[in-house]
């Protein structure tokens, strides 16, 4: 990601995709004045893709519902206690909130009241990097000098941390992930928000333990989120986010995966954390209230960690991401990443035990118990084989039928 010449313009393609444009005019068409903000505007400015649009308008909510309906758009009240109407156009949703103030918080959600001045809006969000806005030709609204801070990468929250963080304590692991993203690990992280930071780390208990684990999923998917969770160690954070975390085990890894060319991934992270201890896993997933998909993804690889094994033999009995996973992670220990990985992975997942009950049948064996231990005893000899051992082989080895 490099940054533009110019920040004051922002030059992206979706400002002027048909459905960006559509949601534009419709405002437009009641006189609402309209701005780009947040994320797909920073974003745009560091040469990184968008992964929503949000805009804010001085429109009340109930009448940008109104103006996008008169235009031929649909709009769900997705949040409109809040100020916020999700239009739907050409397949795409693009949140539209209204410029507010907070009037009251308490840790967890805000009380709003809405505004005309864009000062107001940005004044309630959380960095000064998030803090910026661009009109509808692209043009670059900068009310609390964040744009200095994107260009140096840094992250800082506006005004006084701990305000900020008291307003919302997700923030305060926000602080981390928006680091790993965004900061510049060469110039450190922020003294006054990593102070702030350990200062109110037990405010983190309050939060749902689903919004907790949605945070720790984005930012250790990161690039190389070691140096920010290094600091949460450091001062006290991560204990409150993951307990039992082992921060140390995270750079080796970041370098195994850099040098294998495989993409960053936070459950294989996690799992190197956790020490691939398949307890420990189960309790932070559901610590993190996480989905039944991820669980088990994380029970498969912590079921190939702990039973060391060539790498197709892994992929045969826990599946190719668990096999690759526990291959990286074991790999740090040697700093040697396996031969052939992906050849030996793929070997695996093809693999077929080409022994069946009626093979056994055939040579004499009669249906019960000694058939099962027999076939498995042949499984097992197969498997030592490095799956390699044929049919024939393996019948030639059968114990006699009782």
């Amino acid at each position: 990601m490099t940054m533009p010449v110019d920040l004051s313009r922002l030059d992206a393609p979706w400002l002027t995709a048909p459905h960006v444009r559509a949601v534009i005019a419709a405002l437009q068409a009641g006189r609402a004045r309209v701005w780009f903000v947040g994320g797909s505007v920073r974003n745009a400015l560091i040469g990184a893709a968008a992964s929503d649009i949000d805009m804010t308008t001085d429109a009340r909510p109930e009448a940008t519902m109104r103006l996008l309906q008169a235009a031929g758009l649909k709009a769900v009240p997705t949040g409109i206690a809040h100020g916020t109407i999700t239009a739907v156009a050409n397949g795409h949703g693009i949140e539209v909130t209204t410029l507010r103030a907070d009037v009251d918080t308490d840790g967890r959600r805000a009380t709003v009241a809405f505004t005309n001045d864009l000062a107001e809006d940005a004044a309630r969000r959380d960095f000064t990097m998030n803090a910026l806005y661009a009109d509808p030709d692209g043009r670059v609204i900068d009310p609390l000098g964040g744009l200095p801070d994107l260009a140096a990468r840094r992250v800082r929250f506006i005004g006084a941390p701990q305000d900020r963080i008291r307003e919302d304590y997700l923030r305060i692991l926000r602080f981390f992930r928006f680091h790993a993203w965004y900061g510049d690990p060469a110039g450190g992280i922020d003294a006054d928000g990593l102070a702030a930071c350990a200062e109110l780390a037990g405010g983190i208990g309050r939060l749902s333990r689903e919004r907790v684990g949605s945070e720790m999923k984005k930012l250790l998917s990161a690039p190389d989120p070691a140096p920010s969770i290094a600091s949460m160690a450091a001062c006290g954070v991560l204990l409150h986010a993951a307990l039992g975390a082992n921060p140390a085990a995270l750079a080796p890894l970041v370098d195994i995966e850099a040098r294998a060319g495989v993409a960053p991934d936070w459950r294989r992270r996690t799992a190197a954390m956790m020490g691939g201890d398949g307890a420990a896993c189960t309790a932070l997933t559901k610590s993190w209230r996480l989905p039944k998909s991820a669980a088990r993804a994380l029970d498969a690889l912590c079921a190939a960690l702990s039973t060391p094994a060539p790498c197709a033999i892994q992929a045969y009995l826990h599946g190719a991401a668990a096999a690759r996973d526990a291959a990286l992670i074991s790999a740090c220990a040697t700093g040697t990443i396996p031969t052939d990985l992906e050849g030996q992975i793929a070997r695996g997942t093809a693999a077929r035990f080409p022994v069946s009950a009626r093979d056994l049948m055939h040579a004499g064996h009669v249906p019960g118990p000694a058939l099962g231990a027999a076939l498995a005893a042949l499984k097992a000899a197969w498997i030592a084989s490095d799956l390699r051992a044929g049919r024939e082989t393996l019948l030639a080895a059968a114990p006699p039928p009782a």
